[in-house]
């Protein structure tokens, strides 16, 4: 628990291109909102939102028990439909809420709200998130695995599918790289800005829309966590590396 106060919000969408229907498919005998849902609920979060654009994904929701509900289909990220959200609830402008991606099922109660507290002991940060160490120093070549690196005060410089730092000029290679876990803690005020700016070119670029906030000036802090964190969903693929996380046991 935490003495943040916070709300959660989970995008779920059914459109997904590599991956279409993600948000229903069966992990360990469950959907995956259902997961992700039930992580959210585990943390501190004063009220847990799922946030969605197709009615099949607000049924399985509703099935459950959780409040869920329908947003516009044109919204251009997650973020953008969490906006939507605090816009129409009339959340606290200084109020804090956290994405909950829903392709992340495995993340733990104790993120949420570790994301939650960094960004209220941050009064002038608009954003926080948090990272991991790769374990294996490969996956900073893959572009379905997001990096981050940070300044020495755990302010975020950047952003990137590619590996970075690279390595230039015969320079050893630096002796982490860090995984981008895509939660993010906004104060309201700075997320309906956020969803009211346009595109920028290295979001374009990357596919990264927190690139958006960097290029308008909006700090990033980034805390890094040590948990236990499971694969998010992007690819059949990854469904089945969830799975095998929990038959392993490392799921909690």
């Amino acid at each position: 628990m935490t003495n943040a106060g916070f709300r959660v919000v989970i995008p779920a969408r059914y459109a997904s291109t590599r991956f279409p229907g993600k948000a229903l498919a069966e992990l360990d005998g469950r959907p995956m909102i259902r997961h992700v849902y039930d992580r959210a609920c585990a943390s501190g979060a004063e009220q847990v939102v799922i946030a969605t654009d197709d009615r099949r994904i607000a049924e399985v929701a509703a099935g459950f028990g959780a409040e869920a509900i329908m947003t516009r289909a044109e919204h251009r990220s997650g973020t953008d439909r969490v906006a939507e959200v605090v816009e129409r609830l009339g959340w606290d402008q200084d109020g804090i809420v956290v994405n909950v991606q829903g392709d992340a099922p495995l993340i733990p109660g104790t993120s949420i709200d570790a994301v939650a507290i960094l960004l209220a002991q941050h009064v002038d940060a608009s954003l926080a998130t948090l990272c991991t160490a790769l374990v294996d120093r490969a996956d900073a070549a893959n572009p379905n695995i997001v990096k981050v690196v940070f300044d020495r005060d755990g302010r975020a410089l950047y952003f990137s599918r590619a590996p970075i730092p690279a390595v230039a000029h015969g320079a050893e290679a630096p002796e982490k790289f860090w995984r981008h876990v895509g939660i993010y803690a906004y104060r309201c005020s700075a997320l309906l800005r956020l969803a009211r700016l346009p595109e920028c070119a290295l979001e374009q670029s990357e596919k990264l829309e927190q690139l958006r906030a960097l290029w308008h000036g909006m700090e990033i802090r980034v805390s890094v966590t040590d948990e236990s964190l499971g694969p998010d969903i992007d690819t059949p693929g990854d469904l089945a590396a969830a799975e095998r996380f929990i038959a392993q046991g490392r799921s909690r």
